[in-house]
């Protein structure tokens, strides 16, 4: 019977566990070895790839369209930066550079100012962000003088990536 504690022969109590109705002797069937080793079918493939290829059309417009706004922030920000340097040159001289002397004179002393108190950067003159050096001119047509980098596509005016990135606006 199951479970009734009986006295057996040697042992003062023998117990017996009830099993489950359900046969547990056939182990579980196992998939074939073709089954498990079969990998993706080209359909799966496929529509992983149309996948991918969806959201690189989303996601590449969006990450290029912000690239060009950075660099003309970076643009924007180095004229910003240049300006001030062109500032503390008039401060010290008493005069901009002209434009012969250009934007190196904020890093070698032009051999006409005595009062020069630079190096007004700490580096070499940089590079606008599409590799093209910036524009200087002074006296300018808006102001005491013009400096500007003509935008990515390195002419004249333009809009989006390739306007014009100017001290006086």
């Amino acid at each position: 019977m199951p479970g009734k504690l009986t006295r057996g022969e040697g042992c003062p109590y023998t117990v017996f566990i009830p099993l489950p109705d359900k046969d547990i002797s056939m182990p579980a069937r196992q998939p074939s070895r073709s089954r498990r080793l079969r990998g993706f079918t080209l359909l799966e493939l496929l529509v992983v790839l149309v996948v991918l290829g969806l959201l690189a059309g989303i996601v590449a417009p969006k990450y290029f369209t912000q690239l060009g706004k950075s660099e003309a922030k970076v643009a924007r920000a180095q004229i910003e930066g240049l300006a001030k340097a062109l500032d503390l040159y008039r401060l010290d001289t008493g005069h901009y550079p002209t434009t012969e002397q250009g934007l190196t004179a904020l890093v070698t002393r032009p051999g006409d100012a005595p009062k020069w108190g630079g190096p007004y950067l700490q580096k070499a003159v940089p590079v606008d962000p599409w590799g093209r050096e910036y524009l200087y001119a002074s006296p300018g047509e808006n102001g005491d003088y013009d400096l500007l980098s003509l935008g990515k596509d390195g002419q004249p005016g333009g809009d989006g990536e390739n306007a014009d990135v100017t001290s006086w606006q």
